[in-house]
């Protein structure tokens, strides 16, 4: 066994080895780059980097018939030759152990800390400040809907949602992006009717502009990381986002008019 895993078959093991480490562990000590803190990678997006390395090696090791059989002969050893009858055994009584203990890790009970009360819609501001200038709020509706082509800025919004909002919010605007299970609280989900059906456009060009850093300290702590996107997009490319938001999501949003009829 030992001079089958000098082969082909140890030097995979070895590199997938290497590849777990160096994304689990290893890139959460590169220093920040640009200011930001890498940090460590979510696990759906670990897993899909340890999928394309193992696609990797089986290119690899496919690569001539020669080496595609000097990968396979220790495994075939393992599985058939009487003298490996241990082996088997150990992989009969140890694959099953693994996944059940994978699987209890998975679902098994939180000794946590509850999680923080937060209010979902912080109270707008009535007037913000947006890329140097003061901009009002109250009353604004998206200008978008009633200038120009209602497909350009649709389809605008949806070159600056699958360039910036994808990785977390996800390509179906429910919160699943490769980057949702890296944030807790998740993502908002924009099919909840509790998300952006119940708000004006004004409020959500507020949320997008401003991110996390910009909610008001009343009733933190809020737990957003979303950035402020007003440092990446332009007025415009945010509120075609916004209506792209909504057409996608298949919601009206509320107007200033049923925001008056409430009070």
């Amino acid at each position: 066994m030992r001079k089958h895993f000098s082969g082909p078959l140890g030097k995979s093991v070895v590199i997938l080895g290497v590849a777990y480490l160096l994304l689990e562990f290893g890139i959460a000590y590169i220093p920040p780059l640009f200011g930001v803190d890498s940090g460590p990678i979510p696990d759906s997006v670990l897993l899909q980097y340890m999928v394309t390395v193992a696609i990797g090696i089986l290119l690899w090791v496919s690569f001539n018939e020669t080496l595609w059989e000097e990968f396979k002969a220790p495994l075939h050893a393992a599985m058939v030759e009487p003298r490996q009858r241990r082996t088997r055994v150990a992989l009969i009584v140890l694959v099953p152990v693994l996944v059940g203990l994978m699987t209890f890790n998975s679902v098994r009970p939180s000794i946590a800390a509850p999680p923080s009360l937060r209010s979902i819609h912080p109270a707008p501001p009535g007037q913000i400040d947006f890329q140097g200038r003061s901009m009002e709020l109250a009353g604004v509706e998206n200008p978008l809907r009633s200038v120009g082509s209602p497909e350009e800025h649709y389809l605008e919004g949806r070159r600056v949602y699958y360039q910036n909002c994808l990785p977390c919010h996800g390509d179906g605007l429910a919160g699943r992006g490769h980057y949702a299970q890296g944030f807790n609280p998740g993502p908002a989900s924009f099919q909840d009717v509790g998300t952006i059906a119940q708000l004006t456009e004004s409020y959500v060009f507020w949320r997008v502009a401003k991110g996390g850093p910009g909610l008001p300290n009343e009733g933190a702590p809020w737990n957003s990381a979303m950035p402020a996107w007003e440092d990446f997009l332009t007025e415009d490319e945010i509120w075609s986002v916004i209506l792209f938001m909504y057409e996608q999501a298949g919601h009206e949003p509320r107007t200033w008019e049923e925001e008056g009829e409430e009070h």
